[in-house]
């Protein structure tokens, strides 16, 4: 009997040191997060009153934003998921085609509107290798907090599949070059996209505006609606509240981009090695 409950509690001890250590994890993404937007709001609290505001979008920049918005609204409101929804190449070109467009309209404003895209975002602000490092960490503690989203949003919402559209085209791929397409599209595109028109774009709107608290949680409560997947809506909203306070922290839009990439990254990985990830 002895030996029997020492053999008990040893068997025990692994799933004990792994809910400790993800308590932990949690623990320190929390706090992670937390000290990014305490620095923020020094920063702005410093700043105020001491420096000449740099230029900031005006009424052009706002109502372009608000015609974005009202387009992302209308899209969502008549989208139905369908769970039978299958891979094809013209669902990729005409994401593509549309993101290109979106993306000429807003620098095209800017730039005959006399702003420096680059410098506004803060594309020359990091090098490569600490850009690279930087979005590493910010999204390995973000892991965490979008983890406890997942589990709130089955607790209280239940049911349906957490897979979005583009997973469940991967999942559904037939062949490698159809597989390729999605990844580049997933990793190059789609972030470099998303992180310009909503964080860098319609925050930098929201920011100027409503203030930067409320400009984070608009802005990714419309980058989650924009997904038109409601059983991963609480998820993305954490996700893209992490890319923009990354943004708003570090001052370049290539640290949210970076992380996004980097998560869509992991997130095929899952899918094409799910033996691995699995263990």
């Amino acid at each position: 009997m002895l030996f029997g409950n020492v053999s008990a509690i040893l068997g025990a001890a692994p799933s004990v040191a792994l809910a400790l250590l993800s308590f932990l994890y949690a623990i320190a993404g929390g706090c992670v997060y937390l000290s990014l937007i305490y620095q923020i709001s020094t920063r702005i609290r410093s700043a105020s009153g001491t420096e000449v505001p740099a230029r900031s979008f005006g009424l052009p920049e706002a109502v372009l934003a608000s015609v974005l918005i009202f387009f992302f609204l209308l899209t969502i409101s008549s989208t139905v998921p369908d769970p039978a929804l299958q891979f094809h190449p013209r669902n990729l070109l005409a994401n593509f085609l549309l993101s290109a467009f979106v993306l000429l309209v807003i620098v095209t404003l800017l730039q005959f509107r006399g702003f420096d895209v680059g410098a506004l975002a803060g594309l020359f602000r990091i090098s490569f290798f600490r850009l690279l490092g930087t979005g590493a960490i910010l999204l390995f503690f973000a892991y965490p907090l979008i983890g406890f989203s997942e589990a709130i949003n089955q607790r209280f919402f239940g049911g349906g599949s957490s897979k979005q559209n583009i997973v469940e085209f991967f999942s559904g791929a037939r062949t490698i070059e159809e597989r390729i397409m999605i990844i580049v599209f997933a990793v190059a595109i789609a972030p470099m996209v998303e992180e310009f028109v909503f964080r860098f774009f319609i925050y930098g709107v929201l920011k100027r505006y409503v203030g930067c608290l409320l400009g984070v949680i608009l802005s990714s409560l419309l980058f989650a609606a924009a997904h038109a997947h409601f059983p991963s809506f609480v998820p993305l909203f954490v996700l893209g509240s992490c890319f923009a306070i990354a943004y708003e922290w570090s001052g370049s839009i290539l640290v949210s981009m970076t992380m996004h990439s980097l998560f869509n990254s992991l997130t095929l990985i899952a899918l094409a090695f799910p033996e691995i990830i699995s263990q």
